[in-house]
């Protein structure tokens, strides 16, 4: 069992249809038909909903999403129309409240990836490949990879791993054009976020996009190389052959699993709230990862 271990109730907000929970944003559309996006400070982790948030979180992911958005302009645009409040929403939704076109969305999480970790390396250990793509012997936790490659993955509920795929089951689901066209946009967008971040001491190890359709042209959505979507490192303590220190919620993880928390990981029982210093931690990680890619004071 998994899930959120309090299920939030939306906002309502006159001209606004509530549409969608999600682990992070409440989705709403407008009178218009465009949907609005409102990022809120929940975290998960182990596919549940964590009951403690960490505060700024929320405007932190749309505020470098915009960043992001504007760094990309010129190999792929974005969903995002405005960034106003609607009228009547509250004033705690200012700065994490993306107004968007409604798009077409392709079924499928885009991840590239440009370092060896997590679930990639798990599946190197037993196969030598990632998504079915043969890799080099010798390569541990960390390691670059030769080039960056594309590792397409299956969209998941709340509460549910996204599973990997291969890129020809993408072409089934979607189309060998769409398919070619989603692996594209994701390395190039990759690429150059890569080496956006290596040039502020960052290594972007893997991060996932959200491409969706407005008629004929592809737009990419949802947030974008944020610690929630992203492996971000300090290039300064890199090193190759064991976990490294992560711009993200792995402080979170690390909690949950020690044995100050008490939570058994393997059992049906929900997670505990969250320490303050965990919460303190955390929210620093995400201020530390905006500011540094950004150099943009958070304030």
């Amino acid at each position: 069992m998994s899930g959120f271990v309090e299920k939030p109730e939306p906002i309502q907000v006159p001209g606004l249809v509530h549409l969608h929970t999600g682990k992070v944003r409440e989705l709403y559309r407008n009178e218009a038909g465009d949907l609005v996006m409102v990022a809120s400070d929940r975290i998960s982790a182990y596919d549940w909903v964590l009951p403690t948030e960490i505060p700024d979180k929320g405007r932190v992911l749309t505020q470098l999403s915009l960043w992001w958005f504007d760094q990309l302009a010129d190999l792929v645009p974005h969903h995002v129309l405005s960034t106003e409040l609607p009228a009547g929403a509250p004033a705690d939704w200012a700065g994490r409240t993306l107004v968007c076109k409604s798009l077409r969305m392709a079924p499928v999480e885009c991840v590239a990836r440009g370092y060896l970790t997590g679930s990639g390396l798990a599946e190197y250990r037993e196969s030598r490949t990632v998504c079915g793509l043969a890799l080099p012997e010798g390569l541990v936790d960390g390691s670059e990879l030769p080039g960056p490659i594309f590792t397409p993955a299956t969209k998941a509920a709340v509460g549910e791993h996204d599973e990997n795929v291969s890129y020809e089951e993408v072409a089934r689901q979607v189309g060998a054009d769409t398919a070619a066209q989603l692996r594209q946009a994701t390395l190039a967008a990759y690429t150059r976020a890569r080496d956006i971040a290596r040039e502020r001491g960052i290594i972007l190890a893997d991060t996932k996009f959200e491409f969706g359709f407005d008629g004929d042209t592809l737009v990419v959505a949802d947030e974008v190389l944020t610690p929630d979507s992203s492996r971000f490192w300090p290039a300064e303590q890199w090193e190759p052959g064991r976990a490294q220190p992560s711009y993200d919620k792995q402080y979170v993880r690390d909690w949950l699993t020690s044995a100050e928390s008490g939570w058994d990981r393997a059992s049906e029982q929900p997670p505990p709230a969250l320490p303050q210093h965990v919460v303190d931690a955390t929210r620093a990680k995400y201020v530390e990862a905006y500011e540094r890619l950004t150099g943009l004071s958070w304030s």
